[in-house]
């Protein structure tokens, strides 16, 4: 299996996590962790492991003039990304926080565009229209009497979008170091920064938490959030963007209101209905157009 075919492997296992995670969080707080406890504990967590793995298989070392990158990747990628990201989903419900973040695409071919000329190219365009019509549409579908965006969700809702352009910004930003440095030790800095950001906002919710009150099963969703969504789904992610283009890698989140779908039509908990077959056709036509169109490199 070459790198190219690895990426979008690794694109798709983190999205399938994502798709689990919306829920997953949400059952852990505020009930039981506060959101940006969570965040701490998550961030603190997945920085153990990286430099844990980072140590057993590759110490790279850094050049000095790289440092303030890998402190806005911590910024933006870690910090504010993951931060505003659980406040929004603390206050607004899971579905909303997915048709906010399906923004990310456009975010990112926009910030490209003025970050490093990226040129914007109509295919593209195209593909991530289609992509969003069919995300959009399957959630309204799936959740059409279930959620709503207003006025109760409004201050959660703009924190997830603020959120998703955070992402995006780190989306582009990281690419130039992924051409440069292996993975674990990109991503691995990244969070160190981000953990010192995150340290003084989460410090007192985590001290807060009263863990003896948790089943074992909301244990084992924290340990999915820590684990899976931090550790392995940021791995993914940050592996694919050393062999694609930011665009590509931002348009695999349109596969998470499919993949949340398929999963409940596999345990008969949902129907498969044409309307949804024709919102799968553009999201995966989307996401071809998308990862087909040619991609110009980075200057370091």
């Amino acid at each position: 299996m070459n790198k190219i075919t690895q990426s979008h492997c690794a694109l798709f296992a983190a999205n399938l996590i994502y798709a689990a995670n919306f829920t997953i969080a949400k059952d852990v707080m505020p009930n039981y962790i506060q959101p940006f406890g969570f965040i701490l504990l998550r961030v603190s967590g997945a920085l153990l492991l990286y430099w844990l793995v980072a140590t057993v298989i590759k110490n790279e070392k850094v050049d000095k003039r790289d440092f303030p990158r890998l402190l806005l990747c911590g910024l933006f990628g870690i910090a504010i990304n993951q931060l505003l990201f659980f406040k929004g989903l603390n206050t607004t419900s899971p579905i909303n926080a997915a048709i906010m973040m399906v923004c990310t695409p456009i975010l990112v071919v926009i910030i490209s565009s003025f970050l490093i000329k990226d040129k914007i190219k109509i295919v593209k365009i195209v593909g991530i229209v289609l992509g969003l019509a069919g995300a959009i549409a399957l959630i309204v579908i799936n959740h059409s009497s279930s959620s709503k965006i207003g006025e109760a969700t409004f201050s959660g809702d703009m924190c997830v979008l603020i959120n998703a352009t955070s992402w995006a910004i780190y989306l582009v930003i990281v690419k130039p170091l992924m051409l440069k440095y292996n993975t674990l030790t990109v991503i691995k800095w990244a969070f160190l920064f981000g953990f010192v950001i995150v340290f003084p906002f989460g410090f007192g919710e985590l001290q807060a938490v009263k863990w003896e009150t948790m089943s074992s099963f909301i244990v084992w969703e924290v340990i999915f959030v820590v684990v899976a969504t931090t550790f392995f789904a940021y791995l993914f992610n940050t592996f694919a963007l050393k062999h694609l283009s930011a665009s590509v890698v931002s348009i695999y989140i349109y596969l998470q209101p499919l993949l949340a779908a398929l999963i409940a039509v596999s345990l008969g908990k949902d129907e498969l209905t044409f309307v949804k077959v024709v919102c799968t056709i553009l999201i995966f036509v989307g996401v071809y157009l998308v990862s087909n169109s040619r991609f110009d490199s980075i200057k370091k």
